[in-house]
């Protein structure tokens, strides 16, 4: 595709909207799992998180052909986002040292990581459609896409720190990618694909139980560890007396 013509606009004007609308995830992701550092490290994770989501996203882009072949990858990848929707729902911080938190910064950039090689698979797909074979708009929608997630990371981060029910309303947005998908794995076509209602009931129910399943088990998790810390405090008040 020439540069600078009309198809060549229209394909990075798709691109941009595509990683408006995909980057979001990701800028969740990366929020949910700084939430814990401390400010100077927060800071660094949204910066070092979103290079390394856009290093996966452009070794994956240069084998998406190859990963088109790869069967059960977005089943996998859903099952995957499932548990690290599940995990982020559920960690909290335990630390208040500085040793601690560098601790907790590399965890944060490996969860980080695996979250955007498993998330990046329909991002990767549709700039790699929009694109059509031209390398320059590839590379031109990693280098737009960077600015976007590292704004919504920022954003994001700013509105947990005043609205905490947005760990939630983000666990539920991961749980919502992953059923997406799920049901868009090629070796489920059988039981998914299709426009009747039984079809249609099936993808409804795969959505509904993947975000109340993780909701739901975030909640229990939560509560149990609160409950244990209740415990503990009260044996160290009768240990004191």
């Amino acid at each position: 595709m020439e540069m600078f013509t009309m198809p060549w606009w229209s394909a990075l004007a798709a691109i941009i909207l595509i990683d408006l609308v995909l980057a979001g995830d990701n800028a969740i992701v990366i929020a949910l799992a700084a939430r814990n550092l401390p400010s100077h490290l927060q800071r660094k994770a949204i910066l070092w998180g979103t290079v390394g989501a856009i290093v996966v996203r452009s070794v994956m882009t240069l084998g998406v052909v190859w990963l088109l072949k790869i069967p059960g990858l977005m089943l996998v990848g859903g099952l995957g986002l499932l548990w690290i929707a599940y995990k982020l729902l559920t960690d909290t911080d335990d630390g208040g040292h500085e040793e601690a938190g560098a601790t907790t910064f590399w965890g944060a950039m490996k969860t980080i990581v695996i979250a955007d090689a498993l998330m990046g698979i329909d991002n990767v797909l549709g700039v790699a459609g929009a694109s059509k074979g031209a390398f320059d708009l590839v590379v031109l929608g990693l280098l737009i896409s960077i600015p976007i997630v590292i704004f919504g990371s920022t954003l994001v981060l700013k509105l947990v720190e005043r609205f905490p029910i947005i760990i939630q309303l983000g666990a539920a947005v991961l749980a919502y990618t992953a059923a997406h998908m799920v049901t868009n794995e090629a070796l489920l076509d059988a039981y998914l694909d299709g426009d009747d209602m039984v079809h249609k009931a099936i993808r409804a129910a795969i959505y509904v139980s993947a975000i109340a399943g993780v909701l739901g088990l975030g909640w229990l998790a939560t509560r149990k560890r609160a409950k244990d810390r209740l415990e503990q405090a009260e044996m160290e008040a009768e240990t004191a007396r």
